[in-house]
């Protein structure tokens, strides 16, 4: 088995995932997925971001719109929420673009719109 990258931060966040998919269940707007994996990760003591902004640059030009991850976790994790009936190649390529601009090299996609919490990681 090939080693991953930031396996024991990996795991705790899908586990604060699975605990906040485990109460709520599938069903709700992805705010509230995030309004409660922020309440996880802080009693946790987890270090995390909401809303991140990361800008965008094109052949050496910021451009007006930014980037905004739901969440970059202990620094270096980006956590892309989804609410969704399942989820997408499309939704891998936004993480891969997120991992572009942001200069992470892991994403977290994780899905709550199922009757199982689903997950990929997503390495660049």
């Amino acid at each position: 088995m090939e080693n991953l990258i930031f396996k024991e931060e990996s795991y705790k966040i899908i586990g604060i995932c699975m605990e906040v998919h485990n109460n709520l269940g599938a069903g709700f707007l992805e705010v509230v997925y995030k309004d409660a994996l922020e309440y996880e990760f802080k009693i946790s003591g987890i270090p995390f971001k909401r809303e991140k902004e990361y800008p965008v640059v094109y052949k050496e030009q910021t451009l007006k719109h930014s980037f905004y991850a739901d969440f970059v976790v202990y620094d270096r994790i980006i956590l892309e929420v989804k609410g969704i009936s399942r989820l997408k190649e499309e939704h891998v390529a936004q993480c891969i673009n997120y991992l572009k601009v942001s200069g992470n090299s892991l994403a977290l996609l994780v899905n709550f719109g199922e009757l199982k919490l689903t997950s990929k990681r997503v390495v660049l």
